[in-house]
């Protein structure tokens, strides 16, 4: 009972932070204060997940230039950020993403001259993923956010995490794959896709009427097909490493990484697919 009331509250408390960063703007009336604090929220979930990432890769006995990975991770959500708001827009914005991303390589593979490393590459590899696996992925949820779109696709992939779990204990009998994630099976996935498109396809709309249902159809696929393998990437990331979870921030449910591994695959494609409803 201590377990579960332990992993009830801190489940409470990371709800409440991320859909109250969400809704922020619409809540106080005011749209620029909405968008700072729910960058603000990001840079703190980024900055979090990439500590983990590092911790992590360190065990394999990497050797990343995690303060100049810190600083391009917080530099790539401020340039998405200026991107998506009144500073920069079309390929002015474009441009100064591509701009952050090649400043970032060539700054990482610079000072990676004077560490002392048997695999230079190995280690800028390592130092710059965040910034694609993280930060990226993050740094587009504010554009989401200003279609009323980011909270429905937080709330599928919630949904079908819950009813994947259920399904999966009650009637789960053909693990879906050993070898990165022994737990998820075929049955307990079936039914979190299943619930998860329905309640896109019926409870969408009340978030934003432009999409059609079909619209809504696809984009319950998308949380619930690629936020699966979003779990399954993160689970591989861990068992190569030989950890059960990222961090153990939130006591029962464990890190950053652990909470925010779908949702880091399945953003940008409901990001690009929305773009083009919108176009």
């Amino acid at each position: 009972m201590k377990k579960f009331l332990i992993r009830t509250a801190s489940a409470t408390v990371y709800a409440v932070l991320f859909i109250g960063s969400i809704c922020c703007g619409r809540l106080t009336g005011n749209v620029r204060l909405g968008d700072l604090v729910l960058m603000a929220f990001l840079l703190f979930v980024a900055l979090g997940c990439t500590f983990e990432f590092y911790r992590m890769v360190k065990r394999q006995g990497s050797s990343p230039t995690e303060w100049l990975g810190y600083c391009c991770v917080a530099v790539t959500l401020v340039a998405m950020h200026l991107m998506f708001g009144d500073s920069f827009h079309g390929w002015n914005g474009l441009l100064l993403l591509l701009a952050v991303a090649m400043l970032s390589f060539v700054a990482t593979a610079v000072v990676q001259l004077w560490r002392p490393s048997e695999q230079p590459f190995r280690d800028i590899a390592y130092t710059l993923l965040p910034v694609f696996y993280i930060a990226l992925p993050l740094g587009l949820m504010p554009l989401l956010n200003g279609d009323n779109l980011l909270l429905p696709a937080v709330i599928l992939v919630w949904v079908c995490d819950s009813f994947a779990y259920i399904g999966g204990s009650l009637i789960g009998r053909h693990t879906m794959w050993a070898r990165h994630s022994p737990g998820k099976t075929w049955e307990g996935t079936a039914v979190g896709v299943v619930c998860c498109v329905l309640v896109a396809i019926f409870v969408g709309p009340l978030f934003n009427e432009t999409p059609q249902w079909y619209d809504w159809l696809v984009i319950g696929l998308i949380c619930a097909v690629f936020g699966t393998l979003g779990d399954l990437v993160e689970s591989m990331l861990k068992r190569s490493v030989g950890v059960k979870d990222s961090g153990n921030i939130m006591p029962g449910h464990g890190g950053f990484l652990d909470r925010f591994d779908s949702l880091l695959i399945i953003i940008p494609i409901v990001a690009c697919y929305m773009m083009f409803i919108f176009d």
